[in-house]
């Protein structure tokens, strides 16, 4: 059965907490199960709730993140966030998957989650029902300095430009500094196909294809050679669906 990876954020700062909840609404495989602002709290939270990942900072009152890893027989999987850098040799050393410095950019923290999958393989990418879409699945992408609501179904086709990805939407379009694997991994995987090195496609905009472009209306695309079979099988298996 597949399923979300379920969250404790465990920081005492308000604003870290919202940072936290910003990039992990980007993700639709995370979910926040509960939030606790020193250790103590976080390790009543854990005699009652199922957790697969923490984050967690380290100096908060009471009990230092590091202290109370080392008190919790069989912890979850553990992220640490922190403005304190002196203690990441102790963080790793405890088992701890990653440990990111505030302030830390959204890709900085995807990485970070994308380690937490490769060490988890049972926990896999949440797909939703083919048979019943969601329309109101959604993003947060920076742009122009700030995070806007990007909704999945408006999406047509995502280009890669270095470190850029122009993301072109129903009606608008918007550039933000991002991966395309890093976009990739947010957008469900029933719903949208990676044709090209540079460029992912959402697959009920697609209007035609051949054995070397899709066409999204009157936009070609090419297919890289890497993804040409994937992709022209997929394809095919929908048409065969329909």
């Amino acid at each position: 059965m597949i399923r979300k990876i379920r969250c404790l954020l465990v920081d005492d700062e308000p604003p870290a907490l919202e940072i936290l909840r910003t990039y992990i609404a980007t993700l639709p495989t995370l979910e926040i199960v509960g939030e606790c602002h020193h250790a103590i709290a976080a390790f009543e939270f854990l005699q009652d709730h199922t957790i697969d990942l923490i984050f967690l900072d380290v100096n908060m009152p009471r009990l230092l993140g590091t202290e109370f890893l080392k008190a919790v027989p069989a912890p979850p999987k553990i992220i640490f966030t922190t403005a304190h850098r002196d203690y990441a040799v102790e963080g790793f050393e405890l088992g701890a998957i990653d440990y990111l410095l505030k302030p830390y950019s959204l890709d900085r923290f995807l990485r970070a989650v994308y380690r937490v999958m490769d060490h988890e393989p049972k926990i896999e990418s949440v797909k939703h029902d083919s048979t019943t879409p969601r329309n109101d699945s959604f993003l947060y992408l920076r742009s122009d300095r700030k995070m806007v609501k990007v909704m999945v179904n408006e999406i047509l086709y995502i280009e890669s430009m270095k470190d850029y990805l122009r993301v072109f939407l129903v009606e608008s379009q918007i550039i933000t500094k991002q991966t395309i694997t890093a976009i990739e991994a947010m957008l469900p995987e029933q719903e949208f196909v990676r044709i090209h090195r540079s460029f992912i496609v959402s697959k009920k905009r697609i209007s035609a294809y051949n054995q070397n472009s899709v066409f999204v209306g009157k936009v070609e695309l090419p297919i890289g050679p890497l993804y040409k079979q994937n992709i022209i099988k997929r394809l095919t298996e929908i048409s065969d669906k329909n």
